[in-house]
């Protein structure tokens, strides 16, 4: 995909510019809630109506990230010329981000972190079962396990892409390497991303103590129903 920032509109450029901004805040929601290490874990967001997104750049730390140094891209994942933050090297993810976005229209973010539990149950290629209601609520049943891939090249899109495309799930945990995560946008992929730390730390103390008790399948899908279509108020993206 070609990419002229002279032919930008108002709009688009006001967009962009939106994007950014929350892409930036949101990396601190990653740090608020304990999910990344050093400068580890990503976000990403969808630039609505464009074929561009949004992404931090590689190796900065969390507290030097800002509007102004997040890249960029194309859904090809080449970063866009003359734009801020363009002489920049974008995240190492960057090619995964963008097969999601190109093949998956319906996605407006995507979130990586190196969360403790979620990363121990991908160590084990174990997914998550969904065995509380909360579970049921955010993710309508287990958390499944994604193939092992190396990353830098779009090998962990496909991963992404193969195990969460016709799932419930927003949360995918990607063989000996941990949580992505995807949503409606940049907010609500960070959503996914604490509440699959949550639910992996609850169900990993619950098995400590001896069996966990599986919810029926009838009763998982009216708990995902209910809160996906009731709960919260009306025009959220995701409540």
């Amino acid at each position: 995909m070609n990419a002229n920032i002279e032919d930008m509109t108002p709009d688009v450029e006001a967009e962009i510019a939106r994007v950014r901004e929350e892409v930036a805040r949101l990396h601190g929601e990653l740090v608020r809630y304990g999910l990344v290490i050093w400068t580890g874990g990503n976000v990403s967001g969808r630039v609505p109506g464009t074929d561009y997104f949004v992404i931090k750049p590689s190796g900065v730390a969390y507290d030097d990230l800002a509007p102004d140094n997040m890249i960029l891209c194309t859904l090809d994942g080449e970063v866009v010329p003359g734009t801020a933050g363009s002489e920049r090297s974008p995240s190492s993810d960057t090619a995964a981000h963008a097969y999601v976005y190109r093949e998956m229209p319906e996605v407006g973010g995507v979130v990586h972190t190196h969360s403790t539990y979620a990363v121990a149950w991908a160590a084990r290629g174990e997914e998550i079962p969904c065995v509380i209601t909360g579970m049921a609520d955010e993710f309508g049943g287990p958390i499944p396990v994604g193939p092992f891939a190396v990353i830098g090249d779009d090998s962990i899109g496909r991963g992404i892409v193969e195990t969460l495309r016709g799932h419930r799930s927003r949360a995918v945990l990607m063989q000996n390497h941990g949580p992505f995560t995807i949503g409606a946008n940049a907010n609500d992929a960070v959503k996914a991303a604490v509440m699959c730390e949550d639910v992996a730390r609850s169900v990993h103390l619950a098995m400590q103590a001896g069996p966990v008790v599986p919810i029926p399948q009838e009763k998982i899908d009216s708990l995902y129903a209910r809160y996906q279509n009731v709960y919260g108020q009306a025009g959220d993206a995701r409540r």
